[in-house]
């Protein structure tokens, strides 16, 4: 056995198998020749045995990342019935299950992210040795225990980025997904338009190799709320032209043919209209599986889709789209999607609240959204634009959006004459994508409301060709830009850093266990305690001044926001109920206001009207600067000025000096503790800042609804102007009360963010001294080899050569010095 297989099996934690291997020789060569029979054979007990073919697995996949001529030869020179089949197809998935060769373009791909592999294996590792070190640690009720076990489980990595694809109709948002994942016929394109309200998510099944999808209704009771809406809006509208009427005439005639023009909303909930779909009436999720892209997509037409005339579809009677709140599809065996979600997003908001809800939290999750328009229009076409605005808010301050990506679709289409070379074409075609990309980035710079949540430098532009990337006629398959997108799905994915935090925080956990096992050295821990204790006073203290400093910079802020308010708020109020229009023509439109408790966006022509926004514009515009100043999405400063990631208590250069060895182990616990609270911390204000930052509209919202519920209640003659005065008369007469109590929520929130993270970093910090230095472990395990391997990872993961000495609490275990040796 050479010392490549050696390494393995130590770094695999499967030291025991050496022997068995020596006996056999099985070398490098030999070890990538091994078949499920020999494994079997060798190793008959099971845990080992799986966890050997796991880990052999991936390292063929690895190798083949890195060099796959090589791997697919020796494959077929030393074939496996576990790595192979009758086609000569490689099945390397990484959950075991078996997966298509990938096309040359993914494995070219794949093979410029030398070492993800290693990382998994890496990470697989550390987590197997953390269950058996946290099953060896003594089940005795003390701090010390308690707290490692806590630590132990505290591990993890959730690592999930969202990308938001916003677009019309027909822009090619579907094509442009099914490319950039190379799923040819996964979403419908073409002729068939896609229904608004369906929100569609992407994501990778890594459960096993079929096409699966979650489709998540609305309530009965939410439909039924529609059914009398739409009924009642039908009744009062003698325009059968009108674009609403027409919608809700869609919609119904789509679910229900012609029964529901005869019929109450009492009537149309009877349970013979949804026998294919049991799971509404039952407020459950109704699931598919199949075997392909294709199947799937057919049957998740009548869910997504509207009713096409003809086409795919066209022999469906009854449609469930309007029913659908969301549609989550998993794709198998697809390395872009494994910490990747793909949300094909309606434009905005819908009427449904539910609905409605989970759009604005799918979009204020969006690390990445993605504008979708044709490139001939880019810069002139108003819905993508309207789109950005209306939703930059939500994805700005309100969310946690860095990068905007406006792509421009069929970047291909020239006029083709048969004068032109295929050369000519394809110059054409790039100098015409140069000039879409050019006047997107001019007409970005001017938008003033988009950037106060964003700079310039968020905004990439991209001219793409789906049909191009898959069948190359006049242009190169880099020129279609697909492949840029691809790169860029594949660094969203890495998961270096949650790798190197889980890794880290595991050499902190059996740091501080080794140190704790240690005797003596009474006098160094009560010094070092307290110089700690006077560093992390100071170090708070230079977190919690910022903090106040922009608290009061806030205040200030949303005291001009209130004047301001209460000042412009008759003015901002007859904007919206008093337009430049005649009272009929505006009738229906305050009525769907006021119905869908102050927000309404017609369906096709005109913009939303949110009236709760309009009168907290003042307050959200008075803190747009400082928030995005004070809560970044870009940029690696962070938070509050970056004083939460400054903050240190110079455990390393403590750890540094000669008087300190005997707490050096401690000390690198307490520096892995430093970057795990602030990781956590981070992650807390990312997700807390959106509620404070809403929690102005919110209030203001909550204020409005009764003035709402007044409103609806109004019927007969006068019935416009009734309504207006209800609304004036709230908003005029609370203004007062109403935009302070605004300033004062969102003060309150602010004030109580920075209270925990204060707390929670004190807290954690204190417990973490106080039972590293003050507290001796008797009867915890010794973890001298767990540790080294752990160091040994962590030194991969930071590319680092620097050395760390391993401090036993006594004589190192016969197989711990073995492996110290080698």
């Amino acid at each position: 056995m050479d010392d490549f297989v050696r390494n393995k099996l130590t770094e695999w934690n499967l030291r025991q198998l050496i022997p068995i291997f020596e006996e056999h020789e099985i070398d490098k060569e030999s070890l990538y020749c091994l078949d499920d029979q020999e494994i079997a054979d060798w190793i008959p007990i099971m845990g080992p045995r799986s966890k050997f073919k796991k880990r052999l697995k991936l390292l063929k996949k690895e190798q083949n990342t890195e060099n796959p001529e090589t791997v697919d030869s020796s494959a077929q020179v030393c074939p496996s019935t576990s790595d192979t089949s009758d086609k000569g197809k490689r099945k390397l998935d990484l959950q075991g299950e078996s997966s298509q060769c990938q096309p040359p373009t993914r494995k070219q791909r794949l093979a410029n992210k030398p070492g993800s592999y290693s990382e998994k294996i890496i990470l697989s590792d550390v987590k197997d040795i953390m269950s058996c070190v946290r099953q060896k640690i003594p089940p005795q009720d003390n701090k010390l225990n308690m707290f490692l076990t806590k630590k132990i489980c505290d591990l993890k990595t959730d690592k999930r980025e969202v990308v938001g694809v916003f677009g019309k109709t027909g822009a090619g948002k579907s094509s442009l997904i099914n490319a950039v994942i190379e799923v040819k016929n996964l979403l419908p394109s073409g002729d068939v338009s896609a229904c608004t309200s369906v929100m569609i998510k992407v994501e990778a099944n890594t459960h096993n190799s079929k096409y699966e999808a979650d489709i998540e209704f609305i309530t009965k009771e939410e439909w039924k709320d529609e059914l009398w809406f739409s009924k009642n809006f039908l009744g009062d509208n003698a325009d059968q032209d009108d674009d609403d009427y027409q919608d809700i005439v869609e919609k119904l005639s789509a679910l229900y043919g012609e029964d529901w023009k005869n019929k109450s909303p009492d009537d149309l909930i009877d349970g013979k209209y949804f026998k294919e779909i049991p799971e509404f009436l039952l407020s459950n999720e109704k699931n598919l599986t199949v075997e392909t892209a294709e199947e799937l997509s057919a049957k998740l037409v009548r869910y997504t889709r509207s009713d096409p005339k003809d086409g795919e579809g066209k022999d469906i009677k009854r449609w469930y789209w309007p029913l659908v709140k969301c549609v989550t599809i998993r794709v198998p065996n697809n390395d872009l999607l494994k910490h990747v979600t793909l949300v094909d997003l309606p434009g905005n908001g819908d009427i449904n609240k539910n609905r409605d809800e989970m759009w604005k939290t799918l979009v204020g999750s969006c690390s990445t959204v993605w504008i979708v328009t044709d490139r001939n229009r880019a810069a002139s076409e108003p819905e993508a634009w309207k789109i950005l605005k209306s939703a930059s808010s939500f994805m700005g301050n309100g969310g946690q959006c860095q990068h905007i990506h406006f792509i421009c679709t069929k970047s291909d289409y020239i006029a083709k004459s048969n004068h032109r070379s295929a050369a000519d074409v394809r110059a054409l075609i790039l100098k015409t994508n140069d000039r879409a990309k050019k006047e997107v980035t001019e007409k970005f710079s001017k938008l003033n409301k988009v950037k106060k949540h964003f700079s310039d430098e968020s905004l990439k532009v991209f001219t793409v060709s789906s049909d191009e990337f898959l069948e190359k006629t006049y242009l190169y398959r880099d020129d279609t830009e697909i492949p840029k997108l691809q790169k860029f799905l594949q660094d969203l994915n890495d998961c270096h850093s949650e790798t190197l935090n889980y890794v880290s925080g595991a050499r902190g956990i059996l740091s501080l266990i080794q140190g704790a096992r240690r005797r003596g050295g009474a006098d160094i821990k009560t010094a070092v305690y307290t110089v700690l204790q006077l560093k992390m006073r100071d170090e708070l203290d230079k977190v919690r001044k910022p903090m106040k400093e922009t608290y009061l910079t806030f205040e200030k802020c949303l005291s001009e926001g209130v004047e301001k308010s209460i000042s412009s708020c008759e003015k901002v109020l007859k904007s919206v109920i008093h337009p430049n229009k005649s009272g009929s023509a505006f009738h229906k439109t305050l009525k769907c206001i006021v119905e869908h408790d102050g927000n309404y966006k017609p369906k096709k022509k005109g913009k939303q009207i949110n009236l709760n926004m309009k009168l907290s514009s003042c307050l959200t515009e008075s803190i747009d600067e400082e928030f995005k100043k004070t809560f970044p999405n870009e940029g690696e400063r962070g938070p509050f000025n970056g004083v939460l990631n400054s903050f240190s208590l110079d455990t390393k250069m403590m750890r540094e000096k000669t008087e300190n060895k005997d707490v050096e182990l401690q000390l690198i616990f307490l520096s892995t503790e430093e970057e795990q609270i602030k990781t956590k911390l981070n992650k807390i204000i990312r997700k807390r800042k959106k509620t404070i930052y809403s929690s102005l509209t919110t209030t203001i919202e909550t204020n409005m609804q009764k003035c709402y519920d007044d409103a609806k209640k109004i019927k007969g003659t006068g019935t416009l102007s009734k309504m207006r005065e209800t609304i004036e008369k709230h908003v005029l007469g609370s203004r007062n009360v109403m935009f302070q109590k605004a300033k004062d929520v969102m003060l309150k929130q602010l004030d109580y963010l920075m209270r925990d993270i204060l707390d929670d970093l004190e807290k954690t910090m204190q417990e973490s001294i106080e039972l590293s230095l003050k507290t001796d472990g008797v009867l915890i395990p010794d973890v001298t080899l767990e540790l080294l391997m752990v160091k040994d990872h962590y030194k991969k993961l930071k590319g680092s050569s620097d050395e760390e000495p391993l401090i036993c609490a006594g004589p190192p275990s016969p197989a711990a010095a073995q492996l110290i040796t080698n």
